[in-house]
């Protein structure tokens, strides 16, 4: 690690940069420095919690920041002070985040650097480290879309590049020719373990071949270096949009946090590095040249420690956050309440549900010519089922975009692309396949308009459920992964019709929706379906049969079995179908409950866990009083769902409806 680039590290040269541009470089690595050394003694008096240093690697941050335009977006980390300063964001606003104020980016929501602000272009990491790099995939997708020439940058550490994010990512901006910066700091440690019990290779550097691009290694303590490189780097990408990963040596001299320490490190290499010290070297070099003299570099300290006080004045007296529970649960969703809503038309066509389905993402796509459609196969094969066939033609590749099987980076793309104004439909090809991206979606997607206000214009549709002997990998109901997650919304319809204007209201929605369609009822069922553009109302069910003598409440093909078993038992049934999960439509199940006295809840779920106990529970707390018989719940048995027809017959609730409802009728 250190010998490729020792001696640029220290050697410095103008390179052609005039005095007025040294000096900028010299106060960016100075001020984030000074900000550094006040935090450690803050921390040190109790005065704040946490502080993750990037003492050392101040040049990488700064250079990149002076680098890249004001408009172009960066992905930083936790140690990347000098992106932040560098944007010119006010310290008493980041010393508000620091310390959850009212003013901070979240509200206190979250801590350090887990925030993003479009007002700086800035997107924040999580603390999973890896999904922000799908995320700068689909920026720069929406920056090549638009044709806007803007370059994305993203940071990771070297231990965060074992994570499944960082080759994903990688990947699809390589397949997809997108202008994304991977700058890999190269520090030596993920947290206490060095590199070398991390990878086996030598050097980033030589992994660019393996996803096909260029890969190009800069001295990152070396300030002059990291800020010429990286604008050459960048104005050639602008010109031919393109990734680039960029290995940048550095060295921190402070523990992954203050509170780690690094007794870990031999000491022979902080001596070594210690002469490496991007500002020290800058400085010095400055005095060297005689751009600057020990005046100068005085008075430029003492403006900064003027400016650290007198920010972290304001910073401390900020309003602390009102504690309100109807602000935090309104802030979970974006406001959707200024959607423009469409009826029906009055002429119809009898359609299946999967011609429902596609009838809806097309108009969706006529609607919003902003929304990108990304999946396995969808492009010219149409997708496993066929729904994007003939999509590729009509709309274009640009909007129709097969992916490489790499879910995490796709979903994280559709966040990007969100950030940047767009919208995105995310095809899972089986609901499945889910797991593969499963932090994205409840870790980044979900959460990101509670931290910072950011809408998240993702569908994510979901085939759905057993009954077509598929086996334990393809045939799975997984809803109650989701539903909870706050932050996200789940649909799930039963109908054509439904499928369609609730499709087209997710399409329009500014929250995460995961639409699941149950590949069972794709081809089985038929019904009228209006023409045409029209939405349907997230959160509201349907009740699709009365009675008086008991109420179903359930969902997909749950409400198929219950038509089928009302029909078959003869039984004056209220069948409920929810349609949208998330957001519960809570007044329609109590008023069911309180006319009949008596109350299933189904699901083709597994029981234990399942979306049932909470419905269960709701109506157990809010109508007790009116209940005539305990509340039952019928899910699917608590196994995996099997291959073989009877074993999958037998594991569904449906073997088992009609003696439940006989006994409930009986009580």
């Amino acid at each position: 690690m250190l010998e490729v680039t020792e001696a640029l590290q220290t050697t410095y040269t103008r390179q052609g940069l005039d005095d007025h541009t040294l000096i900028d470089l010299y106060k960016g690595l100075l001020y984030p420095r000074m900000i550094e050394e006040k935090m450690l003694i803050l921390l040190r008096q109790g005065k704040i919690s946490k502080w993750f240093s990037g003492i050392g690697q101040e040049a990488i941050s700064v250079g990149l920041a002076k680098a890249l335009h004001s408009d172009e977006y960066i992905l930083p980390m936790h140690r990347n002070l000098g992106v932040f300063t560098g944007r010119q964001i006010p310290l008493n606003r980041l010393f508000a985040q620091w310390q959850g104020k009212a003013t901070g980016f979240t509200k206190g929501r979250d801590r350090s650097f887990h925030f993003g602000t479009q007002e700086f272009h800035i997107v924040g990491m999580i603390s999973h480290l890896g999904p922000q790099l799908g995320v700068a995939d689909g920026i720069a997708l929406a920056q090549k879309l638009k044709g806007t020439g803007k370059v994305t940058a993203v940071f990771t550490g070297d231990g965060g590049t074992s994570q499944g994010d960082f080759h994903e990512s990688l990947n699809v901006a390589a397949v997809w020719n997108l202008p994304v910066m991977f700058i890999v700091e190269n520090n030596g440690y993920g947290l206490s373990t060095p590199s070398s019990e991390q990878f086996k290779f030598k050097q980033f550097i030589d992994k660019g071949i393996g996803y096909g691009m260029e890969a190009v290694q800069i001295a990152g303590n070396n300030i002059v270096e990291t800020y010429t490189k990286l604008s050459v780097l960048a104005e050639d990408m602008r010109k031919n949009p393109r990734p680039i990963l960029v290995e940048c040596m550095t060295f921190r001299m402070r523990g992954h946090e203050e509170a780690s320490g690094t007794k870990y490190v031999p000491q022979e290499l902080f001596t070594e590095w210690e002469k490496k010290d991007p500002v020290k070297n800058m400085e010095s070099f400055l005095l060297r040249e005689g751009v600057l003299d020990e005046g100068g570099v005085e008075a430029i300290q003492a403006e900064f420690k003027a400016l650290i006080d007198a920010e972290l004045k304001i910073g401390f007296d900020a309003p602390d956050v009102i504690l309100s529970t109807e602000i935090e649960l309104r802030d979970v969703y974006a406001d959707e309440s200024a959607l423009e809503h469409v009826d029906p038309s009055g002429q119809t066509s009898e359609k299946r549900l999967i011609d429902a389905i596609s009838d809806g993402l097309k108009e969706g796509m006529k609607r919003h010519d902003d929304l990108v459609l990304m999946g396995q196969d969808i492009a010219e094969y149409g997708g496993v089922f066929k729904i994007t066939d003939g999509f590729v033609e009509a709309f274009g590749k640009d909007r129709v975009r097969n992916t490489p099987l790499c879910e995490a980076a796709i979903l994280g793309a559709g966040l990007g692309l969100s950030v940047v104004g767009m919208r995105a439909m995310v095809e899972m090809q089986f609901a499945d396949f889910v797991s593969e991206g499963f932090s994205q979606i409840v870790n980044n997607l979900a959460k990101l308009h509670y931290r910072w206000g950011q809408n998240v214009n993702v569908t994510v549709r979901m085939p759905t459920g057993a009954g077509v002997a598929a086996g334990p990998f393809h045939s799975q109901s997984n809803e109650a992964w989701f539903t909870h997650v706050p932050g996200l919304k789940v649909v799930y319809p039963a109908f054509p019709a439904d499928a369609k204007g609730l499709l087209c209201a997710s399409l329009a929605d500014p929250n995460p929706v995961m639409f699941f369609e149950h590949k069972a009822l794709y081809r089985s069922i038929t019904q009228e379906v209006p023409e045409g553009y029209y939405t349907l109302p997230i959160g509201v069910a349907c009740l699709v049969s009365e009675g008086e003598d008991m109420s179903i409440i359930t969902y997909g093909m749950g409400v198929h079995w219950a038509l089928k078993a009302k029909e078959e038992l003869g039984l004056d049934l209220d069948i409920l179908d929810l349609r949208t999960l998330v957001p519960l439509d809570k007044e329609a199940i109590f008023n069911s409950v309180k006319k009949t006295g008596k109350v299933l809840v189904l699901h083709e779920d597994t029981t234990f866990g399942g979306l049932g106990g909470e419905i269960a529970s709701l109506i157990n707390e809010e109508c007790f009083d009116c209940l005539d018989a305990p509340v039952r719940r019928l899910g699917s048995l608590d196994t995996p769902v099997p291959f073989q027809a009877d074993l999958e017959k037998q594991f569904l609730a449906s073997s088992r409806l009609n003696q439940v409802l006989i006994e409930l009728r009986d009580y």
